[in-house]
């Protein structure tokens, strides 16, 4: 019922206009009255015929793709056409210009209006215009078919969002305030800037870290801007402090929240008391836009009462002066002069503000408001903007012959940037054409045809479109609009194959014809022409020939690169417009053996620990070849036979034949040679480099002390905490496995010494006292840092405590002495030194010693003189002696007097047997000069020596470690033994050795003279270390050690 009230209306709106229309013509004189109403109602009837309506919606920016904003179809209520039959459904179509990217798209079916994926920003559509007005975006929607032809313009009302934060215009504020400011004195600080309006704009700022010297105020200038404003709220002292570091944020009120911060620095200045005062702050001017550059626009004028400095007032624009106008406009720094700088367009911006401040120095400048109005001029031709309805095709229409009246071709805009009478335009074509212009809005017409179109009589038509302004002069533009009729063309080509197959062989000649396509077309005429083109997929290495249809290859193709190519024949003939066809070719190219295999790297490296069993896995060797079938099996071999390794022809495994020794041979390269399986096969090499990687193979060596026989002087007087002596050892591994540390694993009774256990130095532990006199034997172990099991050494350094070295030969030859020769164990020996003695008997002692020696000495001079050939050959047989230890508190003698043999006995308990040494002769062939047997002691204390196995060789050394006890057997003290020049530098078990142990304590008297002048030929090493020698004079004490050690009978030598 609603629609039939309607349509109802619609007749009688429609009967209306023709009797206003008659009335127009019957009663050309009315009066202004009727003629205006007449006027509005033709006006009507003109958009109603037009089928022009507008319709607002509303929409925020920023809104993602494919959003709903209105159904066309629904809210003007468009399906209202009550008993109307349509040559075609209704149709929406968005008329816009050709190259621009619509920000929303219209369901040609249903009239739903989406966004699209272009960004809807405010501030970039509507730029330009004052933040208090709003933002529209306007389109056309042309409404089809022509029956129901209705032309709409749709505006969108574009809301804005808090997408862009408030920014200062510098990340750092610099301000100046004066430090006899009052408390409660307000600066105003430079404001931020946000592009969003209303409450997505800047709201609030606030002080950070104020320091409670400073405070934040926020005012609104008229303008409507607010303004941040420092506060002083304590005094200020230049001398004190002149500079203050804080932050500004602010903030806008939009949801989310956006806000930025800037650092504001304050300084504090000396006094100036006096702001500039402008003569006029509101100025307002009109200026044409045609104005040269350099034109005087207005001069501001500015004063200041103070004198001097502080009166020199400097003009400059305000940071809310928009870019525009600083490009456009020129402030005199000096002077306040306000010229045009860049020519001016009022139809760009037709006013500007600007804000002119003007300071002497101080931080509240002078503000002036001068607003500029740029007047317009004739300066701009009007424009034409064609939006076709209809497609197009390279900018031309193309419209069937048969096609209706009133068919809808084009909506064509007239604008004139000017203004008034400068912007009024007016549209019309040049000649009599079988199309029409019919307004629809103001400054817009439809483009439609007129009368039917003949293909045979006219096939094509370049209408000249006019527009004229109504300036004086008025200024007039042209545009060309092509329609072309096309005769009907309704047969598409037809392949005579459904699918083209070929094949051929890679490495091909170009040129070579592969097969020629065929296609036929019902239609007659051109449009029956047929040309075959390449589908867009087709690769450039095929060519067709456009009339023929024969498919060449143009390239040399490459398997490896494509082994089969898909793409489409397309067959096109000549109608307007043209239909096309198309059929896929498939080309599969075949393999050729024209790849060298190739390696993953042009050298390889590898790296296996020295301990790698024969034939285990060294590492793996990779080889491609692109080619197929049998032209990409590889086989993988070794160059110049190489009986060390193999590889695995087909995997690359590598595997040793050897025994790795990194001593011996650090690395090994050889070449392996990879070959195709090709009918005429092909081959490439790589070097292939095999490290050997060390590990813990080798024990520390000792090369100080270089034997067990050495000994080294320490004075009774020398400090606890100094260094007595330093062991060195060497190791032949490398890296952590050649990492040494020390430490006293035996001896050492009266714990009167400690080692350093990283530099191997032997540190006085103690203060040393008479019972500390004599020799002191410390056994050294020196181990390395190798993982998983640690080698060592040990070695026994000799500590002679005395003041001086009296009788070095006697020393030595003690220690020297084996156990097959032990020390007479009925020696008588008194112990002079204690210090229990009452002074009574140290007194008789003295006297008694003093006489002692005195007879001693002389009876000795008196037997040597006599019987001195006697004596020398009696020494060599001799097997115990005669000695005397000084006291040297009281330099009493002690007669050791030599028992009878018959009496002999040996001693309880010994310290330790002593280490008896073989050499290896130089004529024995069974040895090759490295080879020692050694007798370690075996009486050392238990809770010391118990858990080092020294009777045999340690588990740490190789099966054929060289024996060097044999070395040590000889009766020499100074075997003949030479290390060999043919013995390898690195050899891994060169100068493997387990060094003899001794722990004797010497004593002799103090005429005797001691010296460690003695050498092993054993401490050779072939690190790099020198071989030392330890000279020094020494006294020996005697320092009894264990109350079970038997006195021993020493005779000395005058």
């Amino acid at each position: 019922m609603k629609t039939q009230r309607q349509w109802v209306l619609i007749q009688i709106f429609q009967v209306l206009c023709g009797l206003t229309q008659r009335t127009i013509r019957s009663r050309p004189v009315m009066d202004l009255l009727s003629g205006t109403y007449i006027f509005a109602v033709l006006l009507a009837c003109v958009v109603f015929h037009s089928g022009a309506q507008e319709k607002n919606y509303t929409i925020r920016e920023e809104m993602p793709e494919n959003v709903l904003i209105g159904d066309l179809l629904k809210d003007l209520n468009l399906s209202l056409v009550p008993n109307k039959s349509l040559t075609s459904a209704m149709q929406f179509k968005l008329v816009y210009k050709t190259g621009d990217v619509p920000l929303i798209r219209i369901e040609e079916d249903t009239g739903e209006i989406f966004t699209t994926g272009a960004r809807i920003d405010r501030e970039k559509l509507c730029v330009g215009i004052p933040t208090d007005e709003q933002c529209f975006y306007e389109v056309e929607v042309a409404i089809l078919p022509d029956e129901i032809f209705r032309l709409l313009k749709i505006r969108f009302l574009i809301e804005d969002i808090n997408d862009n934060a408030p920014l200062f215009p510098t990340t750092v504020i610099n301000i100046s305030i004066p430090e006899n400011s009052a408390i409660n004195s307000k600066y105003t600080l430079p404001a931020a800037i946000d592009p969003d309006v209303g409450i997505n704009g800047v709201q609030n700022y606030e002080l950070i870290k104020g320091q409670n010297i400073f405070g934040l105020d926020v005012i609104e200038t008229p303008e409507g801007e607010k303004m941040p404003q420092l506060i002083v709220q304590k005094e200020l002292d230049r001398e004190e402090k002149d500079t203050y570091v804080m932050k500004v944020k602010v903030e806008d009120g939009g949801f989310p929240q956006r806000s930025s911060t800037a650092i504001l620095q304050v300084s504090v200045t000396d006094t100036n008391d006096n702001h500039p005062v402008f003569k006029e702050t509101e100025i307002e001017v009109s200026i044409p836009e045609n104005a040269p550059v350099g034109t005087s626009v207005t001069q501001l004028h500015a004063t200041d009462a103070d004198i001097g400095e502080n009166a020199r007032i400097h003009f400059s624009f305000s940071n809310l002066v928009s870019n525009i106008a600083k490009r456009l406009f020129h402030l005199n720094t000096t002077t306040g002069l306000i010229t045009i700088k860049e020519p001016l367009d009022r139809e760009e911006t037709p006013n500007h503000k600007l804000l002119v401040l003007a300071s002497d120095g101080g931080l509240v400048p002078a503000r002036a408001m001068v607003l500029v109005n740029v007047t317009d001029v004739n300066d701009n031709v009007p424009s034409i903007d064609i939006r076709y309805i209809v497609n197009t095709i390279n900018d031309t229409v193309v419209l069937s012959e048969n096609v209706p009246l009133n068919t809808k071709i084009a909506l064509i805009t007239v604008t004139d940037k000017d203004a008034d009478h400068n912007g009024r335009v007016s549209c019309f074509t040049d000649h009599e054409i079988p199309f029409r212009l019919r307004p629809v809005f103001s400054n817009q017409f439809l483009l439609e045809t007129a009368a039917y179109l003949d293909y045979e009589s006219t096939k094509e038509y370049a209408i000249k479109l006019l527009a004229a302004d109504a300036g004086k002069p008025p200024l007039n533009q042209s545009a060309m609009l092509f329609i072309k009729v096309k005769d009907e063309n309704d047969n598409a080509p037809v392949f005579t194959q459904s699918l083209v197959t070929v094949s051929i062989p890679e490495n091909n000649s170009p040129g070579i014809q592969l097969t020629k396509v065929s296609a036929t077309d019902a239609d007659t005429g051109p449009n029956a022409e047929i040309n075959f083109l390449l589908g867009p997929d087709a690769p450039p290495e095929f060519s067709l020939d456009r009339r023929t249809g024969m498919l060449t290859v143009v390239k040399k193709l490459d398997r490896e690169k494509e082994e089969k190519y898909f793409f489409t024949v397309l067959a096109k003939d000549n109608g307007v417009p043209p239909l096309t066809s198309n059929v896929t070719v498939f080309v599969s190219v075949i393999d050729q053996n024209d790849n060298t295999p190739t390696f993953t790297h042009n050298e390889y490296n590898f790296y296996v620990p020295e301990n790698l069993p024969k034939h285990g896995t060294v590492g793996l060797i990779t080889v491609t070849d692109p080619d197929y079938g049998e032209n990409s099996v590889v086989t993988l071999s070794i160059l110049d036979e190489n009986d060390g390794f193999t590889i695995d022809s087909q995997t690359g495994v590598i595997r040793p034949n050897i025994s790795f020794d990194r001593e011996k041979q650090e690395s090994y390269t050889f070449y392996v040679k990879a070959e195709d399986g090709g009918r005429v096969s092909r081959s490439s090499s790589a070097k292939v480099t095999i490290n050997v990687v060390d590990v813990n193979d080798n024990k520390p060596v000792f090369i100080v002390p270089p034997s067990n026989y050495s000994y080294e002087l320490v004075l009774p007087s020398t400090d606890p905490g100094t260094v007595v002596f330093q062991v060195i050892a060497v190791d032949n591994d490398t890296g952590m496995n050649a990492e040494v540390r020390y430490s006293i694993v035996g001896e050492n009774t009266r714990d009167l010494f400690e080692i350093n256990e990283t530099t191997g130095s032997i540190i006085m532990k103690e203060k040393c006292d008479v019972t500390d006199l004599g020799l002191h034997r410390v056994l050294v172990k020196a181990n390395d840092l190798g993982q998983p099991d640690s080698l060592f050494s040990v070695v026994t350094v000799n500590l002679f405590v005395n003041e001086s070295v009296t009788n070095a030969t006697l020393i030595n030859e003690l220690l020297h002495k084996s156990t097959e020769a032990p020390v007479t164990p009925n020696t008588e020996i008194a112990d002079a030194s204690s210090p229990t003695i009452d002074y009574v008997k140290i007194l008789v002692a003295v006297v008694a010693g003093t006489i002692t020696v005195v007879v001693v000495i002389f009876i000795t001079a008196v037997v040597r003189c006599r019987q001195a050939p006697h004596l020398k050959a009696a020494q060599k047989n001799k097997q115990n002696s005669e000695w005397a230890t000084p006291n040297p508190e009281n330099m009493q003698m002690i007669m050791m007097k030599k028992k009878k043999k018959k009496k002999k006995h040996p001693p309880k308990n010994l310290l330790l047997n002593f280490v008896t040494i073989e050499e290896t002769k130089a004529d024995d062939v069974d040895n090759d000069g490295n080879s020692i047997t050694l007798e370690l002691p075996i009486d050392l204390e238990e809770q010391t020596m118990g858990k080092y196995n020294w009777v045999t060789t340690p588990t740490t050394f190789k099966p054929d470690s060289p024996d060097l006890a044999r070395h040590y057997k000889s009766a020499s003290p100074q075997p003949a033994f030479q290390i060999q020049p043919e013995t390898p530098l690195n050899s891994k078990h060169h100068i493997i050795q387990e060094l003899p142990l001794d722990n004797t304590f010497v004593a002799c008297d103090s005429i005797s003279k001691c010296s460690s002048s003695s050498s092993d030929p054993y401490s050779v090493s072939d690190s790099g270390y020198p071989m030392t020698t330890f000279e020094a004079p020494v006294s020996v004490h005697a320092r009894p050690t264990d109350s079970r050690t038997s006195p021993i009978e020493i005779c000395s030598e005058i």
